[in-house]
């Protein structure tokens, strides 16, 4: 016979419905008798029946994933499997299973969502990003289900709960970073315009370029979606400009590998001729020729952070809602240059 809670309650001296709460993490439990009762579930080798648990608390143990493109898409981007490992160590430790919504279109993903919540499939759900025109998080509100938001919400602010980055004052920090490099002529190249984050992104780019008293020539903002041939028809016109930008800030390491492809395709070296920052500060970053330097935006710490807050909501229902902001940091690589000492003409 295997062991049950009541072994685990009596071994641990606590009672079978304090060993219930530690396995939900409900925050009424102490950290340390937390730990001390996980201690004893791993000396014992419990293991919870899950199906009995979801049938008796009429929980399906299932948390929904929002993509923000198709899943084909979204995984062969820089964030998406990072911020799924995240997610997928929190409900690896609670006893979650995960499922992806798998539309090709934001119509397909919306009907997605609702066969996720109308059909009971999961217990809450995470959405991926934060968009003015989305359709998901309305809904979501308007059902009154649980879920949470990576980025700010564009609505509802003050009801919902999310985890982010500060991506105004991140982008400020890598526009900063060039122009202590003595940068004056610096391009700002993004993803889709319409998420929140592209948008708050450009903010930063702009009031860094502005409180340095820096021009900010339209010709110099550009918006890329991860495709080469549209990225080399957008450095190329870049840099036939008659002040081609010296640096560029560019929003994502897949986009920046693009760029750096491109750069090398038009015989521009990388730091020598232009500098490159990006963000995310993935595996790209390292295994580029130069290496990026980068904005780690800690991604999977968002996935964790995101599926924690969201299981508390499951637990306690009562549990207030909360923004949690993850702390960004530049790292440091081969692909930017002082021009300290070189202004350019």
């Amino acid at each position: 016979m295997g062991v049950t809670i009541k072994d685990v309650a009596k071994k641990a001296n606590v009672s079978p419905s304090t060993v219930s709460r530690v396995l939900a993490d409900s925050p009424k439990i102490s950290e340390k008798t937390k730990q001390h009762v996980r201690k004893v579930i791993d000396e014992l080798g419990y293991h919870a029946n899950l199906n009995a648990r979801s049938l008796v608390r009429k929980r399906t143990q299932t948390i929904g994933i929002v993509l923000k493109n198709s899943d084909k898409e979204a995984l062969h981007s820089t964030f998406a499997p990072e911020v799924l490992r995240g997610i997928s160590a929190i409900c690896s430790k609670y006893g979650y299973s995960i499922r992806l919504t798998t539309g090709e279109s934001e119509e397909e993903i919306f009907q997605d969502v609702e066969k996720m919540v109308q059909g009971k499939q999961v217990d809450g759900i995470i959405v991926l990003y934060s968009k003015r025109t989305d359709h998901v998080v309305p809904y979501l509100v308007e059902r009154e289900f649980p879920f949470v938001i990576i980025g700010k919400p564009a609505k509802y602010t003050n009801e919902i709960s999310y985890v982010d980055n500060d991506n105004i004052q991140a982008a400020m920090d890598a526009t900063n970073y060039l122009i202590e490099k003595c940068h004056k002529r610096i391009a700002f190249i993004s993803d889709d315009p319409t998420y929140e984050v592209a948008q708050k992104r450009l903010i930063g780019y702009k009031q860094a370029m502005q409180m340095n008293h820096l021009d900010v020539p339209n010709e110099y903002i550009h918006h890329l979606k991860n495709n080469y041939d549209e990225g080399y028809r957008l450095v190329k016109k870049l840099m036939s400009l008659p002040e081609p930008p010296t640096g560029i800030v560019v929003t994502d390491d897949f986009n920046a590998l693009i760029v750096l492809s491109v750069l090398h395709e038009l015989n521009f070296n990388v730091p020598n001729d232009v500098s490159l920052i990006s963000f995310n500060n993935s595996v790209i970053a390292d295994v580029t020729y130069p290496k990026l330097t980068s904005v780690d935006i800690q991604i999977y710490q968002l996935g964790f952070e995101t599926t924690q807050l969201l299981i508390k909501q499951l637990n306690e229902p009562e549990h207030t809602k909360k923004s949690v902001i993850i702390h960004s940091v530049i790292e440091e690589r081969n692909s930017c240059k002082s021009l300290c000492n070189h202004q350019p003409k």
